[in-house]
Formats: C-alpha cells, sequence, structure tokens
C-alpha cells in the first residue's frame, strides 16, 4: 500500500508548542485514520501498521530516507511528548493527551536508527453494548459485566499485547455511576478522560531529571491515590512492586477497583501475581491471601487474527495449602454457547447476576 501525504521532506513537525497536540510529520496521514490501531517504524525507515486484522507494510510518499532520519524522528517525537531520548536514555514511553502511546528504541539497542511503536485510540471509544454488538462477548454477557461492576466487584482484565485490555477497561469505567470519583494511576496515559466522568483524577509517572532527581514511580503513584479520597482506584497496568500497594488498598475497603495484567488465560493469573509479588518483597502464601480478596473477579480477553473476544470470567480462590488458584466460571471461544463451570451458580449469586444462561454445567 503506498500512501502520499503531500508533505515536503522539510518541516517534519509542526514548531513545538506545548499547548498544542503532538504532530506525527510523515505519519499524520496514519495517526489520523481511525482505523489504525498500531504504527510501527523500523530503523530503515519501513512502516508497518494494523488495521485490526494483522501487520501490513504500507509505503510512504515522501517518507524516511534512511535510519538517521528515523533517529531525529523518534528524538523530536518523544521531546513534544515530554520525554528525554538520547544516547544516555536510548528508551522511552511516552504518551500524548488524548491517548496516544509512543515506545520508541534507539540504536545500539537496536542495530541502527531506531524502532517506534506507536499505539493509537480509538477516537470514539465503543460503550461495552456496541463492543457485544461486534463480538466481544455473548449478549447475556453483559448482564454479568453490568452486575459486576453495579454491584463494585474489584475486576482484574487480563490478556496478550493487543487483546483489547485498556479498551474494555475503558468501556467497565463507562459504566461506572457518574457522581462516584475515579482516580486512575497509569505509567503512560492511554485511557483518557471517561465520558460523563467529570470527577475524575489522572495520574501519570514521571522520569527522573537529567540529575536523577523528580521522578515519581507507579507505587508513589499508587501510594497516593488513597488520599485522594477515591470511589474507585484504576491501575492500568500491573507492572511490579506496585501491586503490593493496589492489593493492600482493595482489601482496605476500597471495593470496585479495576486493573489490568499480561496473562494467558484465567489459571496463569496467579504466576503472573506471584511472580510481581516477589518484586514488591511479597511471599507466595501472603500474595495469596491478598489476592484472594481484593479481586472479586477475572476477565480474559483473547486475540485471533483481527477478532478480540473474551474468552473466560473467573475468579481466585486458594487451594488448602494457601497457594493462590485461577478458576473459570464460564468461557467462550468467540462463537457459538459459552459453557459454564461448576462455581458459575456461586458467583452468579454473589454478585446478584441473573441471565439466560443455560442451568448445564460443563
Amino acid at each position: 500500500m503506498i500512501i502520499g501525504s503531500g508533505e515536503s521532506n522539510e518541516g517534519r513537525f509542526s514548531d513545538d508548542d506545548s499547548d498544542q497536540p503532538p504532530t506525527f510529520g510523515y505519519l499524520d496521514g496514519l495517526t489520523n485514520d481511525p482505523a489504525v490501531t498500531d504504527i510501527a517504524v523500523t530503523g530503515q525507515g519501513n512502516v508497518w501498521i494494523d488495521r485490526g486484522a494483522g501487520m501490513e507494510e504500507v509505503l510512504l510518499r515522501p517518507g524516511f530516507v534512511g535510519p538517521r532520519a528515523v533517529r531525529d524522528f523518534a528524538v523530536q517525537l518523544c521531546a513534544q511528548l515530554g520525554r528525554r531520548l538520547d544516547d544516555a536514555r536510548p528508551m522511552a514511553d511516552a504518551s500524548s493527551r488524548d491517548g496516544i502511546r509512543v515506545h520508541a528504541v534507539l540504536a545500539p539497542l537496536v542495530p541502527e536508527g531506531a524502532a517506534i511503536s506507536i499505539r493509537l485510540p480509538n477516537r470514539h471509544p465503543p460503550s461495552l453494548e456496541e463492543l457485544a454488538a461486534a463480538g466481544l462477548c455473548p449478549a447475556s454477557w453483559l448482564f454479568i459485566l453490568r452486575a459486576l461492576v453495579v454491584n463494585r466487584a474489584s475486576i482484574l482484565v487480563t490478556g496478550g499485547t493487543g487483546a483489547g485490555k485498556t479498551t474494555l477497561l475503558r468501556a467497565l469505567l463507562g459504566m461506572c455511576p457518574r457522581e462516584q470519583r475515579l482516580v486512575v494511576v497509569e505509567e503512560v496515559r492511554e485511557l483518557g478522560r471517561i465520558a460523563g466522568h467529570g470527577n475524575m483524577v489522572s495520574l501519570a509517572v514521571r522520569e527522573s531529571n537529567v540529575e536523577g532527581a523528580g521522578g515519581v514511580g507507579l507505587v508513589d503513584l499508587v501510594k497516593a491515590t488513597l488520599r485522594m479520597r477515591p470511589d474507585r482506584i484504576i491501575l492500568g497496568e500491573c507492572r511490579g512492586e506496585e501491586i503490593a500497594d493496589l492489593l493492600r488498598a482493595f482489601n482496605s475497603g476500597h471495593r470496585g477497583g479495576m486493573a489490568t495484567l499480561h496473562a494467558d488465560n484465567v489459571e496463569r493469573v496467579p504466576a503472573r501475581l506471584a511472580t510481581l509479588g516477589l518484586l514488591a518483597g511479597l511471599q507466595p502464601r501472603a500474595l495469596a491471601a491478598l489476592a484472594q480478596g481484593a479481586f472479586d473477579a477475572v476477565i480474559h480477553l483473547e486475540r485471533s487474527g483481527g477478532h478480540r473476544h473474551i474468552a473466560q470470567i473467573g475468579r481466585l480462590t486458594t487451594a488448602t495449602d494457601g497457594r493462590l488458584l485461577g478458576e473459570a466460571v464460564c468461557t467462550w471461544t468467540g462463537r457459538g454457547a459459552a459453557t459454564y463451570g461448576t462455581a458459575w451458580s456461586k458467583f452468579a449469586r454473589r454478585w446478584g447476576i441473573v441471565t439466560s444462561a443455560p442451568a448445564s454445567v460443563q
């Protein structure tokens, strides 16, 4: 695919103005395309995009003329977004106010130039109903998801990269009562504003300056949420030792919180949490007790080709020996009827869920 931007090789970026949204030079046409979800630029200047069905290469006219042009582009783009990228700090994460996320890595960490990855948010974030209509879940599961949010279940959304965790999290937050105060913590901003929620605080990590001072990390921000009178605490992604403070917060009366986690399925969630817990000095048995009390439901997403769907809804339990276990209470392959496990009835009663789900279990 060949895309012409109509630009010359001069003026790749507009004049720097902190009050203006970032510009993307040769990539402006792609970042403004509502169908594009991801853009990747290689060190040679090749550009790949994802429109929802997998990566495809595009040929820009004009485009990047070589590794040096890609490197300069990466440095300037990160500077627009308030992030330092140079030989002393050759890797950066950055985001715009409207949720565009940029990750850039300079040579020699990559063979030449720079590797740039751009994640674009949906310009018109879909509601949960719209997601279900597009095949995210069976229609009957809308009642499950609504009940979990309305009854203030603490929810962990899991899945692989690009599975739709942030999209689902945003839709779930859109179902929260508008009078509730949402306090969101992210490494870089991705969720953006939640429509109708004026009482929302969005916190993001700040890198240290060149002297190594002034940095504010996820651990500090999660702790800060407790002093901000939250009705719901939201962690964009569990990545490290901040998990300990999040679990303690969710166990101290702050119900209805939400977070996301990279995991292969509900059954693998305990292993992922245990790994993060060790980074925070939590032994597996202590983490198991905290995690079971913290998360009431696990919603797992999968992506097959261009189709994303909720594959499992589950819960965390503990075995008699204190080990943390993940158990799916209902599963769906993305087509046909969902299946319901032996723990479904108890789970449904706990959260006041009334659906047309069959009484049979697998």
